[in-house]
């Protein structure tokens, strides 16, 4: 196997950071000689990929959201297809974001490619629609899990599955230096400090920085001191920038994985869009509270289709509601102010988060084997099963 060309589809901003880290470990695996092309954002391009387009033009969730920009992705999805056909790679590698990937395997799949495919994260269809487990199944060779849960119903409808655990836990999220960070940007060491995250994209961030905002307030007058941190991402940054410069508290823009991480540890509690978030948050050991909000109408299909208890990936594993979540009509200050506060009040409902939190990760594989490199193994096998008379 001479220098693989490996194609890899990242459509939103915690998918380039699973396939960012993907791209290392194969590069460990092959001494550097494998090759990498496709789609993906920050992560991806910090370990040599030139994206065929912007990330941005993917990051896009829910149906109302996603309408508007159809021409667009389906524009995008011809574009992805054509680059596949001229470049030939060795194996394609989806990650996530299945509205779009999914339409990437199955036009291969139509178009008799014989290049395997492997999705990496299993869609959640068994919280919603079951009957997509098959459809998976048609369309991919392989796929990757996060969640120890996930493979059983995969492997039934015939579809090879192996759970590799999820990489936030080799992202380093636990090693921020809080005291440099508040010395770096002028908070002094006593004041109250608030990480807010509030989604890695448009659809999200326009619905909830104007909850959050208000939630700050409410928590402002109670401390009078607080001030604000918000690591962003490039898909967003720009919105992100131009909204928190109209709040009445000291807020302080962040990007980068390493100003991020020292965000996390510089801050006392977080709120933060439902997400992967929630596991970088669990392993920096900072208190969370999770929110999330939809458009009207999708947030009306979800009620009636989503059959799961919770969103929260650290509840969701636990089957218990260890961090607060605050979901659709739900997310709301008058909400989510009180219960970010006993997080900066009490060392009792702060150690009982954590110690949930800490619970969860160890169901994810932590102090095993590096998730992505169990993935990039499962990626080479393969290539090589594919080459093999």
């Amino acid at each position: 196997m001479s220098r693989p060309l490996v194609y890899l589809i990242a459509g939103e901003p915690s998918g380039d950071l699973l396939a960012g880290r993907l791209m290392a470990a194969l590069r460990d695996f092959t001494e550097g000689s494998v090759r990498f092309a496709g789609i993906g954002g920050e992560s991806m391009r910090d370990e040599g990929l030139e994206s065929l387009f912007p990330q941005a033009d993917l990051a896009v969730m829910g149906l109302a959201e996603v309408l508007p920009r159809i021409p667009r992705i389906l524009r995008r999805l011809r574009e992805t297809l054509a680059d596949i056909e001229a470049k030939k790679p060795d194996v394609i590698v989806t990650v996530d974001s299945w509205g779009f990937t999914g339409r990437v395997a199955k036009a291969l799949k139509k178009a008799g490619s014989t290049i395997p495919r492997v999705h990496y994260v299993a869609p959640m269809v068994w919280a919603w629609k079951e009957k997509r487990v098959h459809q998976l199944a048609a369309r991919v060779d392989r796929l990757l899990c996060l969640l120890p849960n996930e493979t059983e119903a995969f492997e039934r409808a015939g579809l090879e599955s192996v759970h590799v655990g999820h990489s936030v836990l080799e992202s380093g999220a636990e090693t921020g230096d809080g005291a440099s960070f508040r010395a770096r940007y002028g908070i002094p060491p006593q004041a109250p400090l608030l990480c807010v995250l509030p989604g890695s994209r448009r659809s999200e961030t326009s619905r909830l920085l104007p909850v959050f905002r208000d939630t700050v307030v409410l928590l402002a007058e109670a401390r009078p001191e607080l001030q604000v941190v918000v690591p962003t991402v490039e898909t967003v940054a720009a919105e992100v920038e131009a909204e928190v410069a109209q709040w009445p508290v000291s807020v302080t823009v962040v990007k980068g994985r390493a100003a991020r991480y020292d965000a996390f540890a510089a801050s006392q509690a977080a709120l933060a869009a439902s997400g992967t978030v929630a596991l970088e948050l669990a392993l920096a050991r900072l208190p969370m509270v999770i929110a999330y909000r939809l458009s009207p109408l999708t947030a009306f299909l979800a009620r009636r289709l989503i059959k799961i208890k919770f969103a929260c990936l650290i509840n969701l594993l636990l089957d218990r509601a260890v961090v607060p979540e605050f979901l659709l009509d739900d997310c709301r200050p008058e909400k989510l102010a009180p219960a970010l506060i006993p997080l900066f009040d009490s060392q009792k409902a702060r150690t009982e988060q954590l110690v949930g939190a800490a619970e969860a990760l160890k169901c994810l594989g932590l102090g095993g084997e590096s998730p992505s490199h169990r993935a990039a193994r499962e990626v080479l096998s393969m290539i090589k099963k594919d080459a093999s008379p």
